[in-house]
């Protein structure tokens, strides 16, 4: 149901002559539902930047949240979201937030219960609950943009690439491979294999719970990447569960050296490049 322009006048003078009143109310019912986690002069900030907001839609007109003239009006909700996303209220508190203005303009009408005014403020009410599901649109649209960067940078936290030796990076793998995150992995060890130009990578998958089909083919696909940059690839962390769940699925690792240890790997790599590991000797006294 659209505001007529005779309805939008109305209530944008109604906002504009009861403004400082009708802020006041506005921000003490809003700071109850967010049970004051919000200062009162932020809140007061919020709702009078609102209430402009609001009034001046109207004033120019604004039948619809759509209109051009509510442009404003949108700019100001749309920051109401994205702050409230990030600072880590629920939609549910954000649109409450507007929504109470109807209830604070509900008071402020009082004992106007003619039918005009009635048939008036039903409008003016559909107007509000427009802004509010806006206002939740733009809240979710955040909240998923704030989840999928965060979900970018586990993602590049959880799969570090580092440089054991000269000429021996490793990658050591924690938790499920799915296929996200092997190609982040992958990324992430062709990149320094370019950086460092090293001819060894160590793949060590101890912090990895299961071997399954489908990881044993993002390891073999980052190792066949790998050596098509020149780089041979050591498989680490083979645990007895794994070698026997790898033995009954029938993974082939072919010509691929695999070792039951990081350790184990890192003297493979040192024997190789002539490098002779022997243990520390202990002083007696």
């Amino acid at each position: 149901m659209a505001l007529s322009p005779d309805e939008s006048g109305r209530f944008a003078n109604l906002l504009k002559e009861h403004a400082d009143g009708l802020v006041a109310r506005w921000a003490e019912l809003v700071g109850v539902s967010l049970q004051g986690r919000m200062t009162r002069p932020e809140l007061e900030r919020q709702t009078r930047e609102l209430q402009k907001g609001f009034q001046q839609a109207l004033a120019a007109g604004a039948q619809d949240l759509a209109d051009e003239e509510a442009g404003e009006l949108r700019a100001h909700l749309s920051e109401l979201s994205n702050n409230r996303a990030r600072q880590g209220f629920s939609a549910t508190e954000t649109a409450v937030s507007v929504f109470t203005l109807k209830d604070v303009v509900l008071e402020v009408l009082g004992d106007q219960t003619d039918a005009r005014t009635l048939r008036d403020y039903v409008s003016f009410a559909a107007f509000v609950d427009r802004a509010a599901l806006f206002t939740f649109d733009s809240y979710v649209r955040v909240r998923e943009s704030l989840i999928a960067d965060q979900a970018e940078q586990l993602l590049e936290l959880s799969t570090p690439v580092v440089k054991l030796w000269e000429g021996v990076v490793a990658v050591p793998l924690v938790g499920t491979l799915d296929s996200a995150r092997a190609q982040v992995v992958m990324e992430r060890l062709l990149q320094t294999l370019v950086d460092t130009g090293s001819p060894y990578a160590i793949i060590d998958i101890t912090g990895v719970p299961a071997v399954d089909t489908q990881v044993a083919q993002h390891i073999l696909k980052t190792v066949v990447a790998a050596r098509l940059m020149g780089a041979d690839c050591i498989i680490s962390g083979i645990r007895p569960q794994i070698a026997q769940t790898i033995v009954a699925l029938g993974i082939e690792f072919g010509d691929i050296a695999t070792k039951s240890s990081l350790a184990d790997a890192l003297r493979y790599v040192l024997g190789k490049n002539s490098y002779r590991v022997v243990g520390a000797k202990r002083t007696e006294r």
